[in-house]
């Protein structure tokens, strides 16, 4: 028998309709039910690709007497966190104040108002390492409602008082200054670890894309050797261990340093938007180095995400599980897919390649992972090994993985980070002269114009988070939807040279500006006109993927700088103080804002090119003009605009003319222009360009 889940459109629901746990989706009925019965409910919050997550499931919500008491006490809810970001970030706010820590699963006991008033993550089935069972939980908190009814209620509206209480606004007023930005890099380098090339202690380590962003830009805006040399050894340390997927391409969510041998063990699980920034990131590097490794991870990472996240209807899945059937045992477990040992190597590759492939990826007898597996990395004292040799040898192996029982695959389109992965294979596919990526970004873009956009008649026009199968999905986007969608539309269209993209972009802007905007200027992560939870969530920090905060200012800086919008600059530049405020004292936090605020100190620079579009010469000063350094600048390209033309697809390229009869380029920057140019190596001088 199901529950209410087996309706749900998303795949981490419908994974839990056949559980004897009479689940709710998050919905008002839930709660009127625990009204009606004065029952509490009970809150778990997850996701598809979430191995504790899985486990917590099959010890307690597929146990009948779990079950059964579950239901007897408790209306119980599951919330999908990619879903219902909102729903997850005000509970796990109140999670981490109460315990000092948070994660996933996440268990909430609250009252029917959605006061909570009990916190936990994870709960086992039986006492465990100090932690009481998931059953003693339930017993505890119900007896506290029966007997303690007062004083549950009590803790729950202090709770809930406090949560209502912590408004950020935007802190300062100030906007970030080469002082402050400075400042932060300083705070950075004392985290850093150049021996290893991570930042900071502890055993798990996720990747610091937006971290590595913020050294690029700041290196191309000030010439900082310390930021660039902290950002080629991070992405170094990524590409060479197991996070990075030596075969398949792609990241891995992160790397646990096991003990007592100090190996980096990866949590197996796939991201989209970790792949999208760390693919973005690499290609940046690439552009602002020449590494051939950079180049290498960027392209590895962008076939990786085609090849195994896009959709059918032309989207990205959210993600892979980190579980797989192992095809020795049986057994579903962790990173099955992905181990290796040297006679496993030799099965697929015979005996001189398989030999040379363990030693390349550090695959030993002992194993590095699990029951003498290894997971595949690239040792620093490796052997020097023919590129197309090593190049044949990830062929064969990826072919013998692909008969492997794949992790599964959660499919829902999640509007954010397909802007995220929008952008990323768009750059790469100009920076790399792949027009198939490009082509594979328009697609995505198109499935969001055509699936996510809501603009009924009667109705306030919104973006939709999720979509699945290309059906829209039932909950509103949210800021980071609005910011990051946004931002791959502008990469689309300066890579394109199609302006509806800058059009669609202004579009989710406006409703920014209107339904996302505080009078302060600070910005809230819901509409205003969205669900009203105990507290309307506001966070500028960055967590596995740009702050909506940072990501809409972003967005509405570069179109600032496209449109000559000061609506938008305005807006852009009151969000940002929050980065003044806490840049330098935790950058590894507001990484995104802090690369932001390097566009603002650069300009951002504004860049057009004309020409005819069949012109090779065109062609050439574009892509001087994608490859330039110089922080967030845009690029505007297309047929000259003189001024009795009027207003074109891109404002920036009205009153732009060939000069002597060639195609041009225009770079401007603070309200200066230079002198328009037809050589592609001295566009790259003006933008900063260490290639042209």
């Amino acid at each position: 028998m199901s529950n209410r889940l087996v309706h749900a459109s998303s795949p981490y629901l419908t994974q839990h309709a056949d559980n004897p746990v009479d689940w709710w989706p998050w919905e008002p009925a839930a709660f009127e039910e625990a009204r009606r019965r004065d029952v509490p409910v009970f809150l778990s919050v997850g996701y598809s690709s979430c191995h504790w997550c899985h486990v917590m499931a099959h010890e307690s919500f597929e146990d009948e007497l779990t079950a059964a008491y579950m239901n007897e006490h408790f209306v119980n809810i599951k919330v999908d966190r990619e879903e219902r970001p909102d729903v997850d970030a005000v509970y796990m706010e109140a999670v981490q104040a109460a315990t000092g820590q948070g994660g996933w699963p996440m268990s909430v006991f609250m009252t029917a108002d959605g006061e909570p008033f009990y916190f936990g993550t994870y709960f086992p089935p039986e006492p465990r390492h100090g932690m009481a069972s998931f059953m003693q939980v339930l017993k505890g908190v119900r007896t506290a409602w029966a007997g303690r009814r007062e004083e549950v209620a009590e803790v729950a509206q202090k709770i809930t008082r406090d949560l209502a209480d912590r408004r950020l606004g935007a802190g300062t007023s100030e906007l970030p200054t080469g002082e402050s930005q400075g400042n932060a890099l300083l705070q950075l380098s004392r985290d850093y670890d150049p021996a290893s090339g991570w930042f900071g202690g502890g055993d798990t380590r996720f990747p610091p894309s937006m971290t590595v962003e913020f050294l690029l830009r700041h290196h191309a805006r000030t010439g900082s050797e310390g930021a660039r040399e902290m950002a080629e050894g991070a992405c170094e340390a990524m590409a060479r261990c197991s996070l990075f997927d030596q075969v398949g391409g792609g990241f891995h969510r992160y790397v646990l340093r096991a003990r007592p041998n100090g190996t980096l063990v990866p949590h197996f699980e796939k991201m989209l938007y970790d792949n999208a920034l760390l693919c973005r990131v690499y290609a940046h590097l690439w552009r602002a180095t020449g590494s051939e490794l950079a180049r290498r991870v960027a392209l590895e990472t962008a076939d990786f995400m085609v090849r195994e996240l896009r959709t059918a209807e032309g989207g990205f899945a959210s993600a892979l599980d980190a579980d797989s059937e192992d095809p020795l045992t049986g057994e579903h477990v962790e990173g099955a897919y992905y181990a290796w040992t040297p006679a496993r190597l030799r099965e697929v590759l015979g005996e001189d390649d398989g030999a040379l492939a363990a030693a390349y990826f550090g695959v030993t007898e002992e194993g590095t992972f699990e029951h003498g597996a290894s997971v595949l990395q690239l040792p620093q004292d490796g052997p020097a090994v023919d590129a197309e040799r090593i190049a044949g040898i990830r062929e064969r192996l990826l072919a013998a993985r692909a008969e492997r029982p794949a992790p599964g695959r959660d499919d829902k389109v999640v509007a954010a980070w397909n802007g995220l992965a929008i952008a990323a294979l768009a750059e790469c596919g100009a920076y790399f002269e792949r027009p198939d990526l490009v082509e594979r970004a328009t697609e995505a873009a198109d499935l969001l114009v055509r699936v996510h956009f809501d603009a009924a008649a009667g109705r306030a026009p919104r973006l939709s988070r999720t979509s699945k199968d290309g059906h829209v999905g039932a909950n509103a986007g949210v800021l980071e939807d609005y910011g990051d969608v946004a931002e791959g539309f502008l990469a689309l269209a300066a890579v394109t040279g199609e302006g509806v993209w800058l059009e669609f972009a202004g579009f989710l802007l406006d409703l920014v500006l209107d339904r996302f905007t505080a009078e302060d200027g600070s910005l809230y992560d819901t509409a205003h006109d969205a669900e009203k939870l105990i507290r309307r969530p506001q966070d500028p920090t960055d967590t596995a993927a740009p702050s909506g905060w940072t990501a809409a200012a972003g967005a509405l800086l570069s179109y600032a700088a496209h449109t000559g919008s000061q609506a938008h600059r305005t807006a852009a530049e009151r969000a940002l103080g929050v980065v003044q405020a806490l840049g330098p004292r935790v950058p590894r936090f507001i990484g995104h804002g802090l690369s932001v605020a390097e566009a603002l100190l650069d300009g951002p620079r504004e860049v057009a090119v004309v020409g005819h579009p069949e012109d090779p010469a065109r062609a050439a000063l574009h892509r001087a003009a994608l490859l330039g350094t110089a922080p967030g600048a845009v690029v505007a390209v297309g047929l000259p605009q003189p001024a009795e033309g009027g207003e074109g697809e891109f404002p920036l390229l009205v009153e732009r003319t060939l000069v002597r009869d060639l195609p041009a380029a225009y770079v401007c920057r603070h309200f200066v222009c230079a002198r328009p140019t037809t050589d592609p190596v001295e566009l790259a001088e003006q933008l900063g360009a260490v290639r042209p």
